[in-house]
């Protein structure tokens, strides 16, 4: 694992950074401390992760405000998206989507702007501090922005183990089963979407920041190839499962249909027919 410490910025407020202390349990980064491999910085501007010097990457922030983020929702061809097409938006559908491995929430703020509703899941604490301070900000910045507004109304944070979650759904759906009823609550949700993270094949000068970061820190979802079967269990129309193009199926088990791009592949589970 690598060493992080927190930064102290002097526009940081005390109460923030004793919460990431007590929260994370790292030591606050000082002149004679040891070299660290990255440093959660803490300022007004948002919480940063900052790699050592000489990674060749900057600081990663979560911003949903401006930048990329902005410029897809404003050009980023709605509904004809791929990711929209596998998670089977359309004009007369909206699905509740749960996501099992939000990381830093870009998903999942594509699929809100499309007037879906989103539950984001997210275990490791330092990427969930990250996406919850990235949300926080776009909700304050959202006071001025019906339209950012109405997107952040449909993300909703939950720090949590996506195996353990989707396990507490199984057995609610096994308990109402038992007893003879039908199991449809707001808790089930239309959509599925898991985008698990792997070891990287290789090394290359197009891996993205944020993946080269999330791989030292996260390391590989090992477990992925468990929440196929639960997600199957408990979706009410299908799972949509994001791979990198020519890699194998999650699980070695075959989708009902696959949508292929140059570089992301969404393996796409069918479970009933989407409403039109």
């Amino acid at each position: 694992m690598p060493i992080i410490h927190i930064a102290l910025d002097t526009s940081a407020s005390a109460s923030d950074v004793e919460s990431l202390i007590h929260k994370l349990g790292l030591p606050i980064h000082t002149d004679n401390a040891e070299s660290c491999d990255y440093l959660l910085s803490a300022a007004t501007s948002g919480l940063s992760l900052v790699p050592a010097a000489g990674q060749g990457y900057g600081a990663i922030t979560c911003d949903f405000v401006s930048g990329a983020h902005s410029h897809r929702r404003r050009f980023g061809g709605g509904n004809g998206q791929a990711i929209a097409k596998a998670i089977g938006v359309s004009g007369k559908f909206t699905p509740q989507v749960l996501d099992l491995t939000a990381g830093l929430g870009g998903d999942g703020f594509v699929l809100a702007s499309l007037g879906c509703s989103v539950t984001l899941l997210e275990r490791n604490p330092i990427v969930h501090c990250l996406l919850a301070d990235g949300l926080r900000r776009a909700c304050s910045a959202a006071q001025d922005d019906s339209e950012l507004a109405a997107i952040m109304a449909r993300l909703t944070l939950i720090e949590t183990d996506s195996g353990d979650y989707l396990e507490s759904l199984v057995q609610r759906k096994t308990s109402c089963d038992l007893a003879g009823d039908g199991w449809r609550d707001a808790l089930q949700p239309d959509v599925v979407y898991i985008d698990p993270m792997f070891p990287e094949r290789k090394k290359t000068a197009k891996v993205k920041k944020e993946m080269q970061a999330f791989h030292a820190i996260v390391g590989a979802d090992i477990d992925a190839y468990n929440l196929l079967e639960k997600a199957l269990s408990v979706a009410v129309y299908r799972v949509v499962v994001k791979r990198p193009s020519g890699a194998e199926f999650l699980n070695d088990k075959k989708p009902s249909y696959s949508l292929d791009g140059k570089s992301t592949r969404y393996d796409i589970y069918t479970l009933k027919k989407l409403p039109s």
